[in-house]
């Protein structure tokens, strides 16, 4: 089954995200099929915290793909943004 979950990145205490649709017995941060975007939640400035590509995210999802519980609440979060600054 393909899972759509957080690939962890960055150094020690400076984590950064990547949001990957993996095989959902691949490792965390392993092997993955496709690199949706990112999560960073240590962004400050000008940096944005979330990049999302929702076009192939939705791909995935419509052909059976789950999302993780974080990236849930990430694409929600990321959603309702968009619709507020548009």
């Amino acid at each position: 089954m393909v899972t759509i979950r957080l690939s962890r990145g960055g150094a020690k205490k400076q984590p950064f995200y990547h949001i990957v649709a993996t095989d959902s017995r691949a490792r965390r941060d392993g092997k993955y099929i496709e690199r949706l975007g990112y999560f960073n939640p240590v962004a400050r400035g000008a940096a944005a915290p979330v990049e999302l590509n929702l076009e192939r995210l939705d791909y995935w999802v419509g052909v059976g793909a789950q999302m993780s519980d974080r990236v849930t609440k990430i694409v929600k979060g990321h959603r309702k943004a968009q619709a507020e600054a548009a």
